[in-house]
């Protein structure tokens, strides 16, 4: 079966599938430190979503919060050092306490802060790779808790968080976080509004995988749903499917190339991702991912 048709197998059978149902400073994503940043001078905000949900904004992923009588269930934490200013921020909005946090994935701006929320008491929830991969370089109080490898539900506030593993996409140990009440999915880095897709296969992403799991997020989601994506904006399943669709058709172009027996400058050159620069920005971590994902040799 040619890769073309493997890609669109797993678009297709994500979409059957939902019908038919750290240490303080942490490392930023892909490994990268985060330098010498001032902290201090971080903004951060808050916005609504809808319902119970709101999101933080700051450096790194945005933070879900869904924010009710029973408390705060919490997604991603940023960086170590931004930890009690964003405890402060949340404050701002509940005077409850932090009940659960859940790491979305691995990467250092979505779980640099884990150890300091850990030592305020909050417990945190990822899936079992989550924890094997940040136990192999982060202490035991960085850790997830609470792990899974099947979906589970958090019921507090009167909404439902329903926290879904996701196939191999963005890393091997995504989730997405469907808060059933206020009709809000946050994402994980699996879908952003601000640049092409990060395919991390040192941490176990890959390209079908991507394009199963934005079939499944479009899937699951509906016209009224409210997507927030690990970075960027609040955005619809419409917009969902127009990313998945990109990566199909970069997907497509790279593969009739690789084909050819073209090296990753003379794919390059070919530019399949002409269209889609002006809105993803530059296209080149995505593009190599992809040249590698479908048999290309550097």
């Amino acid at each position: 079966m040619r890769t073309n048709s493997r890609l669109r197998l797993a678009v297709s059978l994500g979409f059957a599938l939902v019908i038919g149902l750290v240490v303080t400073s942490g490392t930023t994503e892909l490994g990268a430190q985060p330098g010498d940043v001032d902290w201090g001078a971080v903004g951060l905000s808050t916005h609504h979503v809808a319902g119970t949900v709101h999101y933080l904004e700051g450096r790194g992923g945005n933070i879900g919060l869904s924010v009710g009588p029973d408390g705060v269930v919490m997604i991603d934490d940023q960086f170590g050092p931004l930890a009690d200013r964003i405890r402060g921020v949340i404050n701002g909005i509940s005077d409850g306490n932090i009940r659960f946090l859940i790491n979305t994935h691995v990467h250092g701006d979505h779980t640099g802060g884990n150890a300091n929320f850990a030592a305020m008491g909050v417990p945190i929830v990822a899936q079992d790779r989550v924890r094997a991969r940040l136990a192999a370089n982060q202490p035991e109080g960085a850790l997830p808790v609470l792990t899974f490898s099947e979906d589970i539900t958090i019921n507090l506030n009167d909404d439902p968080a329903h926290v879904i593993p996701m196939p191999a996409a963005h890393t091997d140990g995504d989730s997405i976080i469907h808060f059933v009440a206020s009709d809000v999915i946050h994402t994980g880095d699996m879908f952003r509004t601000v640049a092409f897709p990060v395919i991390d296969r040192n941490n176990g992403g890959t390209l079908p995988g991507t394009i199963e799991a934005l079939g499944l997020l479009a899937g699951m989601a509906g016209p009224n749903t409210k997507i927030l994506p690990g970075h960027g904006v609040v955005s619809t399943r419409a917009d969902v499917i127009e990313f998945r669709d990109m990566v199909i058709t970069v997907a497509d172009r790279v593969e009739a190339l690789v084909a050819q027996g073209r090296s990753y400058d003379e794919v390059a050159a070919a530019d399949p991702t002409r269209e889609f620069r002006a809105k993803w920005g530059d296209p080149e971590r995505f593009l190599t991912a992809v040249y590698a994902e479908l048999g290309g040799e550097q």
